[in-house]
């Protein structure tokens, strides 16, 4: 059954090569004819089994003669006993029919808007044909369509083509994930890129013809991806030709499949006037992450799915290493931790938790989590810390000469590392093995010129099993008067207590700890608003900088929630220092005063033993940026008038830095002056990120329903930009109409909930960034999604079951919410024809 548990300690070998396969597709909105040739070696004496969903078998011949007779059927394949298979080398093949126009959840072959499309990646493929529908199958593939469509495309190179018929051939085995098929009315942005060894490659974004002016920043990515690949890991492109396709209805970001990456049109399309600088940034990182993919993931992949992280943790840690080198390193980092902070130590310390190589799973697409991807990108990192740029370059090659071509493990990817650089990682192996968030507690002790600092890491509360682990800590001391007297020096915790001596010191330093986050972990040290104040002022790690002043921010936060204390002075100069402080990089200012974020505010409230009320929380962040705006009422016209003088459409650093600080400004100004200079820098924005930074600072002022409507009126035939006014309306309207107002929006003509991108826009947004919203003591916010997720679970799985994660924070609030919470999960889990996807996700939480 679908729904049985998957190990991986019972993992085997495939006991059959599938040399070859040549795929046939007359494509028929509804009556598409998939025709398999498999070539299949056996390779032991084993029964066959293929993989197949939702596939109306047509035909099945052995060797050219009818086997219909031959297989039994279950609801997840079809199998072929041993005894009625040939002992050598067979032809098997298969004839199906689907209906990609019926196929809602965007897996396998669908269409959107008119395109055919697949997604292909955990198990699509099995929604298409009979296959061995695993990551260790690595076949040749050589595939036909067959449409009067102008535009089919597949994997590899185009070789042959005809009146309503084109072939295409992919050189490299692959897996069947990484197959992909489009057809439609497209047009394509052209370009080449010449690589080092002077190959000719034709680059080609494949788009609808409307939205071909917007695809020019993507080539301009992808070309300094391949660059930057090539210099970086000494790896170019192994084919002549690399194509993307952009299509509005898509589950994912982006899919690596192999020579046709296939895109949400979200993180293609871009010009300044539609895109805002995120989009830009999320643009540049995806087409990154999935043009490296070429070598970590597709030239070599996963033997099962419990390797996931082989092949996506690595390449999101050599995504971010790219858009570090492209976007400034501090900045990129500090980005990172608060996006790993805020999703992955939530699932890392709540009931989703699981390790970065999980041992079982009932349904893969549920894995496809932020463990996976951004912590297992941390592991990398801190590999890349203890072995040292040069090694891990070469270290890297070394992996790519060993397993090019193969399916590969966990355990291969560190052995490399051991035979390489003649280290022992059988420890660090725990990274991969445990779950939860290690909290590593600071003790400091100076006296007679020497400080001790003590270190004791506690791996997991919830499992008292857990050993300890390789951590490796970047720390610095800065004496009394701001000096640096040790830099960036790495210390390993290896064991659950050290002790590091530094002699030779004439007095008690301050310390830096975790500088560029160089571990995963929680420090627990008691630290004293002027430490902060002194750290945020003089340490020279921007990521330790800026992890002081959030401190000091949160403690200012904490103390009015539970006193109803104003801001406190430290933090208030402090404000004033780096807001006035042209010495500092635009965006990283605009970092330094970004408040904390929600879930960060819940977690020390919870470590204080304090009650979570997100209205309460809502409260004193509001009252926080009054504060802000208050101190720097004298500021704010003047900073905000030079920075208007800087702006252009450019994109670069320093360009983008200045709009992200004009952005926080303009909304504290809005505390001033009721929202005048705001509306007055709608009216006159050319550009998207100045737009919407205007638009969010109106949306608590008399002007919000004037300028929500001159949105929807300017940009309603843009259905990206339109998603950006539903997700703005979602998040931006305060506890007292927040529900009412998503409830209205939901029934909007231009709210669609089968577009994935749309939903998340409205209902997701909702539901994750609005907290007293989704949180409101009534419950009726939690009724909201669970409505939603059972409606959008009958059409697409995947979509729902992502939604539910909302209520894994159930524990953290009070009684009342976490009864009201406990109904809708209960009430989804008892939802008839649950899909597995969601109730596995439900299940875990109410465990």
């Amino acid at each position: 059954m679908k729904n049985q548990i998957v190990r991986l300690k019972d993992y085997q070998p495939v006991p059959f090569v599938i040399k070859d396969v040549y795929l046939k597709f007359k494509l028929d909105p509804k009556k598409t004819i998939v025709n398999s040739k498999m070539n299949i070696l056996p390779t032991g004496n084993s029964d066959l089994f293929l993989n197949g969903s939702q596939l109306k078998l047509k035909s099945i011949k052995i060797n050219r003669i009818d086997a219909s007779s031959l297989v039994t059927h279950n609801d997840n394949g079809i199998k072929f006993s041993k005894a009625n298979l040939p002992k050598k080398q067979f032809l098997l093949e298969i004839i199906t029919e689907i209906n990609p126009k019926a196929n809602t959840a965007l897996e396998g072959l669908f269409m959107s808007n008119g395109i055919y499309c697949t997604q292909c990646e955990a198990e699509g493929f099995r929604k298409i044909t009979y296959f061995m529908d695993r990551p260790d199958v690595l076949t040749k593939y050589k595939v036909r369509i067959e449409s009067k469509l102008p535009v089919l495309l597949s994997n590899g190179e185009k070789t042959m083509q005809g009146k309503n018929w084109v072939e295409w051939v992919d050189p490299w085995p692959k897996p069947s994930y990484l197959f992909a098929l489009v057809a439609g009315n497209l047009e394509s942005y052209d370009d080449v890129f010449i690589t080092r060894s002077k190959k000719k490659v034709i680059l080609k974004i494949w788009v609808r013809k409307n939205d071909i002016q917007k695809c020019a920043f993507a080539m301009d990515a992808l070309k300094r991806s391949m660059a930057w690949d090539e210099i970086n890991y000494d790896r170019e492109y192994d084919l002549n030709t690399f194509q993307i396709v952009a299509v509005d209805d898509f589950t994912a970001g982006a899919m690596e499949n192999k020579g046709l990456n296939i895109f949400n049109s979200k993180y293609i399309l871009a010009s300044p006037e539609t895109a805002t600088d995120d989009d830009y940034k999320y643009i540049e990182g995806i087409i990154a992450h999935e043009y490296f993919h070429n070598w970590t993931g597709n030239r070599i992949t996963c033997r099962d799915w419990f390797q996931l992280s082989l092949k996506e943790g690595l390449t999101v840690f050599r995504d971010q290493q790219f858009s570090s080198d492209q976007r400034g390193y501090s900045l990129k980092r500090i980005s990172d931790v608060i996006d790993l902070r805020n999703r992955q130590f939530k699932e890392d310390n709540g009931p989703l938790s699981h390790p970065v190589q999980p041992k079982t799973y009932k349904e893969i697409n549920n894995f496809y989590t932020a463990t996976i991807y951004e912590k297992g990108a941390e592991l990398i990192n801190m590999l890349h810390r203890l072995v040292g740029s040069s090694a891990y370059k070469e270290t890297l090659n070394l992996y790519f000469e060993r397993y090019d071509g193969k399916a590969c493990t966990i355990e291969d990817w560190l052995k490399i590392f051991q035979d390489y650089n003649k280290i022992d990682l059988n420890q660090f192996k725990l990274w991969y093995e445990q779950n939860g968030t290690p909290v590593i507690t600071v003790e400091e002790h100076f006296e007679s010129a020497t400080y001790k600092l003590r270190l004791i890491q506690e791996t997991n509360k919830k499992n008292s099993c857990n050993k300890p682990m390789v951590i490796p800590i970047l720390i610095g001391l800065i004496d009394i008067d701001g000096k640096e007297i040790l830099k960036d020096h790495l210390i390993t915790l290896t064991k659950k207590e050290q002790e590091f001596t530094f002699n030779n010191i004439q007095k008690k330093p301050t310390l830096s700890i975790l500088r560029d986050f160089s571990a995963p972990v929680i420090i627990n040290r008691k630290t004293t608003n002027e430490e902060n104040a002194f750290l945020l002022r003089h340490d020279t790690n921007d990521f330790t900088r800026w992890e002081s002043g959030q401190k000091l921010a949160l403690n200012s936060i904490i103390n009015t929630i539970i006193n109803h204390g104003p801001i406190n002075e430290f933090y208030a100069e402090s404000i004033k220092r780096v807001v006035n402080n042209n010495n500092l990089m635009p965006g990283f200012r605009a970092l330094l005063i970004k408040l904390p974020t929600h879930e960060t505010i819940t977690d020390q409230l919870k470590k204080l033993n304090q009650q979570v009320d997100p209205n309460q929380i809502h409260k004193a962040l509001t009252l926080t940026q009054s504060s802000q705006a208050l101190i720097l009422k004298e500021d704010l016209p003047n900073i905000l008038d030079k920075l208007s003088n800087k702006y252009n459409k450019n994109n670069d650093l320093n360009t983008s830095g200045c709009r992200d600080l004009q952005s926080i400004l303009l909304k504290l100004n809005t505390f001033n002056d009721g929202g005048e200079l705001a509306f007055q820098k709608y009216f006159n924005a050319d550009n998207m990120t100045n737009l919407q930074a205007a638009l969010i600072a109106l949306m608590d002022t008399k002007h919000r329903e004037e300028i929500i409507n001159n949105f929807y009126k300017n940009w309603k035939d843009d259905k990206l930009v339109i998603d950006k006014w539903f997700a703005i309306q979602a998040i931006h309207t305060g506890p007292e109409t927040a529900l009412k107002n998503v409830v209205n929006l939901s029934k909007h003509t231009d709210f669609d909930y089968k577009n994935p991108n749309r939903f998340r826009a409205l209902i997701g947004s909702f539901c994750i960034s609005n907290h007293p919203g989704f949180h409101d003591i009534s419950g009726k916010g939690y009724r909201f999604a669970a409505d939603w997720i059972i409606a959008q679970d009958k059409i697409n799985p995947q979509v729902a079951a992502r939604l539910s994660t909302v209520f894994q924070s159930c524990s953290k609030h009070n009684i009342q919410r976490q009864r009201l919470m406990k109904q809708e999960i209960m009430r989804i889990s008892l939802t008839d024809d649950l899909s597995v996807d969601t109730k596995e996700i439900i299940d875990r939480i109410i465990a």
